[in-house]
């Protein structure tokens, strides 16, 4: 079992890490009261993204493969603060994910609308003179798909193994927000992200990139000091659940192989952290936001 001198010191870093995170902008996932959001409290959805190794796994990833894509990996590097304030940046698009899946759907669809304005302003010509634009709904579909992809992967490899059935609802509970978001045919079931993969591989692609993203993301404090060594071990399970093919495209092979007693480490933190009660999570203030006690997510 996880001490409960580590549980409140998670509770509180990654309670900190989302105020650090909002500056102007303050979210309180408990109001309005009884305002649902934009998936329900019984979705797979707000099961998935209450984990905080496996958002951290899951992210990584979804992150790896939106770099692999040239147009997309232009606009992130050279026009958002990652290079320069990377746990700014990662605090604030985790943040977004938290407000996507728990705020209520007033508050989200305010936040949504927002990052679609932000979204309209930046365009570019990437190295290979390829001209982007971040509102693209064709590599929005891309980031959606990714993300979809890493937290879903993450959740069942290392926390708890999903159903076939529960993986479609879970892809298909995306569709509102990644239609608010201005994704055109977004995937609705696990089936069409595959296809997807299928579809892009062939315009995907290596860069140095990556290796100063896996540099970056090495270095940084995410996560409280008794657990910072694990890091490199969840960086590895990252590249561990990419498809083969883009791992392959990646150069992401035997360097960042995650070994069997990794991998059984890991299962057993992310089985044992989905029981843990962090009381200020934004999933905890959103069961209490929609009537429900604090702890209702939490695996009886």
């Amino acid at each position: 079992m996880i001490p409960h001198f580590l549980v409140a010191q998670l509770d509180a870093f990654l309670n900190k890490r989302l105020e650090g995170a909002k500056g102007v902008h303050v979210y309180d996932f408990r109001k309005p009261m009884g305002e649902a959001a934009l998936a329900g409290h019984d979705s797979i959805s707000w099961r998935v993204f209450r984990n905080p190794l496996s958002l951290f796994i899951g992210g990584i990833s979804a992150v790896l493969m939106e770099l692999a894509e040239p147009r997309v990996r232009s606009g992130v590097w050279d026009h958002t603060t990652f290079r320069t304030e990377p746990l700014k940046r990662m605090g604030r698009t985790g943040l977004a994910a938290m407000v996507t899946v728990y705020g209520a759907r007033t508050t989200s669809e305010e936040m949504i609308a927002h990052v679609g304005r932000m979204h309209a302003r930046i365009s570019g010509v990437t190295p290979g003179g390829v001209s982007y634009r971040a509102d693209d709904p064709e590599l929005l579909r891309w980031v959606h798909t990714t993300a979809l992809f890493g937290f879903l992967e993450a959740y069942h490899r290392f926390v708890l193994p999903l159903s076939v059935e529960d993986r479609d609802r879970f892809v298909a509970e995306g569709v509102t927000a990644a239609s608010l978001y201005g994704v055109l045919d977004p995937p609705k079931t696990e089936t069409d992200i595959w296809r997807l993969f299928e579809q892009v591989e062939p315009e995907l692609e290596s860069s140095e990139i990556i290796s100063d993203f896996l540099a970056i993301i090495s270095k940084l404090p995410l996560f409280p000091l008794q657990i910072r060594p694990l890091s490199g071990l969840m960086i590895r399970a990252a590249v561990d659940i990419l498809p083969p093919g883009i791992r392959e495209i990646l150069g992401l092979q035997a360097s960042f192989k995650l070994s069997p007693m990794g991998d059984r480490l890991l299962r057993f933190l992310g089985a044992q952290i989905d029981y843990l009660h962090l009381a200020s999570s934004p999933s905890a203030q959103a069961c209490v936001r929609v009537g429900l006690p604090a702890d209702y997510l939490r695996p009886r």
